[in-house]
C-alpha cells in the first residue's frame, strides 16, 4: 500500500467504542466490500467497506469481523476472518495478508481464514441473544445493485431466524463522526496533498488548456505523493459548466475570460479531503467575476466562524442562508420584494445557492454523522457556499475542510490560497 497505516491502537480504540454501545448478550458482524465487475474478466479497483476499515484497518477483500464481548470463551470476543493466501495467489495477485500481519494491523489476536467463518460462527452464535448487522444507511444512498453486505445479511438472517436482529449503522454514524488524533492526521495529509495539486495548477492553467489536462496534472501530483488518487470523481468545470453542480465530463476547453471551478480532493489511505477553488483561466478576474467571487468568500468566512461545538445545523443553515441573501441583494441578483415574499420552505437565495453548506468528512467524502445532533469537537466538516449564474456563465464555489475543536475550529486547508488577489498573483 502507498500510505502509512495508523497504529493498531486506533482500531483497538474504535472497537472499544463500538462494543460499549451494544446491548448485553450481543454479537456483531461486519463484512468487506466485494470486487465489482466491469466486463470480460475486469474488475473495478477495490475499496474497503469504511466501517470494517474503521474497526480493523484491514484493506483487502474477503474479510469478516465478528465482535462478541460476552462470549463464554474470551478468544471469541474479537475474531477476524481473512482471505486465505497461497503461493499461486501470491504469484498472480501479490501476497495477501498473513495472519501475523493482520494481527499486527488490527490488534485482533484470534484470526481464521475466510472459508472457516460458517463453522466458527455456528459454534458461538447460539450464546448470543442479539445479532447486530451492518448496512449502508447513508441518507444520500442511491444504490440499486445488491452488495456483498446485502447477500451476507440475508444469509445470516435465513440461517439463524430466531435471534433478535439490530442495526449497527446508528452506532457507527455516532462514533465515526468524532475523529481522534490519528484520523485527523490522516485527513490533514490528504489536505496537504490536495494543496500540492492545486498549487501545481496555478502555473498550468491558461487559455486553451483542456479540463482533462487539468485532471491529469492533479492525478500526477496526488499519486506521486502517496495518494491512491481522487477521493471522488473530480469536477473540472470551465465557463458555464461550473453551474452544473456535479459536472464531471471534464472534456471542454478552457477559454480566455472564463473561470474554471475545481472541486477536487486527494485520498490518503482511505481518508478523504474535499477542496473547491475557482480561478480565472487567463489569470485575471473581471470586475464582475471578482465581485461574485468575493461575495461567496464573504459567506464562507461567515459560515466557517459558525462551525463550532454546540451549534445546530438548523441554526447554522438558517444563518448562512441569511448571509447569502444579503450578498445576493448587493450583487443585484435578488430584489427586496423577492426576499420579503419568499417561500420559507425554499427561500429566494436558493435560486443561486441551491445546495447545502456543509457535510461530514472522513473515511468517505460524504461521511456518516448525525445532522440532528449539535456539532461536537472532533467532527470534520466541509464549508462550501456557492453562487451559480448560468445566464452569465459564472459558477463559483469555495470550500475548505474544517475541524471543530473545544475552543473554536481549525481550517485544515488554511495554507491553500483562496483570496482573489493571491490567486491572481500566483497565476502571474
Amino acid at each position: 500500500m502507498k500510505y502509512i497505516l495508523p497504529s493498531s491502537s486506533l482500531f483497538i480504540q474504535n472497537r472499544s467504542k463500538f462494543v460499549s454501545h451494544l446491548k448485553p448478550g450481543s454479537l456483531a458482524l461486519f463484512v468487506s466490500n466485494d470486487l465489482l465487475p466491469t466486463n470480460a474478466d475486469g474488475t473495478l479497483g477495490f475499496r474497503q467497506n469504511s466501517d470494517l476499515f474503521y474497526l480493523t484497518g484491514i484493506p483487502q477483500e474477503e474479510t469478516i469481523l465478528l465482535l462478541f464481548p460476552d462470549a463464554k470463551d474470551k478468544r471469541f470476543s474479537e475474531v477476524l476472518f481473512i482471505r486465505h493466501t497461497n503461493p499461486e495467489i501470491a504469484q498472480w495477485e501479490g501476497q495477501k495478508l498473513t495472519k501475523e500481519k493482520a494481527r499486527e494491523i488490527s490488534g485482533i489476536q484470534t484470526i481464521y481464514w475466510y472459508h472457516e467463518f460458517d463453522k466458527i460462527l455456528q459454534t458461538i452464535i447460539y450464546q448470543a441473544e442479539n445479532i447486530y448487522l451492518n448496512h449502508n444507511e447513508h441518507t444520500r444512498r442511491y444504490i440499486f445493485t445488491p452488495t456483498m453486505q446485502d447477500v451476507f445479511n440475508k444469509k445470516i438472517r435465513e440461517k439463524y431466524p430466531l435471534h433478535t436482529y439490530l442495526r449497527s449503522a446508528p452506532i457507527m454514524h455516532k462514533i465515526r463522526s468524532i475523529k481522534n488524533v490519528e484520523e485527523i492526521e490522516m485527513i490533514q495529509k490528504a489536505c496537504n496533498i490536495t494543496e500540492l495539486g492545486f498549487r501545481r495548477l496555478l502555473k498550468f492553467i491558461k487559455p486553451g488548456v483542456w479540463e482533462f489536462e487539468i485532471e491529469a496534472e492533479l492525478a500526477h501530483e496526488f499519486i506521486r505523493n502517496r495518494s491512491d488518487g481522487f477521493a471522488y470523481q473530480p469536477i473540472i468545470a470551465s465557463g458555464k459548466n461550473a453551474c452544473v453542480l456535479h459536472y464531471n465530463e471534464n472534456d471542454a476547453q478552457c477559454n480566455d475570460g472564463e473561470l474554471v471551478l475545481l472541486d477536487v480532493g486527494a485520498l490518503y489511505g482511505p481518508y478523504a479531503s474535499d477542496l473547491t477553488r475557482v480561478v480565472p483561466v487567463n489569470g485575471k478576474f473581471t470586475p464582475r467575476q471578482k465581485a461574485v467571487y468575493n461575495a461567496v468568500l464573504n459567506v464562507k468566512k461567515f459560515a466557517e466562524k459558525r462551525l463550532v461545538a454546540g451549534n445546530t445545523f438548523e441554526k447554522y443553515n438558517r444563518e448562512v442562508g441569511e448571509a447569502m441573501t444579503e450578498e445576493l441583494l448587493k450583487l443585484g441578483l435578488l430584489k427586496t420584494d423577492e426576499v420579503k415574499n419568499q417561500n420559507p420552505d425554499w427561500p429566494a437565495y436558493k435560486k443561486y445557492f441551491m445546495h447545502g453548506t456543509s457535510h461530514f468528512l472522513g473515511l468517505d467524502v460524504h461521511d456518516v454523522g448525525l445532522f440532528h445532533e449539535p456539532m461536537q469537537a472532533g467532527m470534520v466538516f466541509t464549508c462550501e457556499p456557492g453562487i451559480y449564474i448560468p445566464e452569465e456563465g459564472i459558477g463559483i464555489r469555495l470550500e475548505d475542510d474544517i475541524l471543530i475543536t473545544t475552543n473554536g475550529n481549525q481550517n485544515l486547508m488554511k495554507n491553500i490560497p483562496i483570496e482573489a488577489d493571491e490567486i491572481e498573483a500566483l497565476m502571474n
